[in-house]
């Protein structure tokens, strides 16, 4: 396991998660009114979110393969679970990280 890759990818993934909530955020009370009023403002942060939520599962992915762990399960549950399970899943997988010991392998899932 590569410990600092892992460690880059769920940084990846937080900050994409961030962003992609942010954007989210703009279309709920109070300030949807004004991103409906701009058709510029609403297409900026549809590709916000078109991009950044399929980069929070793929950074996902890769910490958990760099982590010998069930891609497929942790995915899922970060795409069936949003935006509660993507947070939980890089809570759990950065917890996982700091748990192993350094030195064995860590267990296949």
């Amino acid at each position: 396991m590569n410990t600092k890759s892992a460690k880059r990818a769920l940084t990846d993934s937080a900050l994409a998660l961030v962003a992609a909530c942010a954007a989210l955020s703009m279309f709920l009370p109070p300030m949807v009114e004004s991103t409906v009023a701009s058709v510029p403002r609403i297409v900026g942060l549809a590709l916000a979110i078109a991009v950044a939520l399929p980069l929070h599962w793929v950074f996902l992915g890769l910490a958990a393969r760099r982590m010998a762990r069930s891609v497929p399960g942790w995915v899922a549950s970060a795409v069936l679970l949003f935006p509660v399970g993507g947070a939980a899943a890089l809570i759990l997988l950065a917890w996982l990280l700091h748990e192993e010991p350094q030195g064995l392998p860590a267990a296949s899932h």
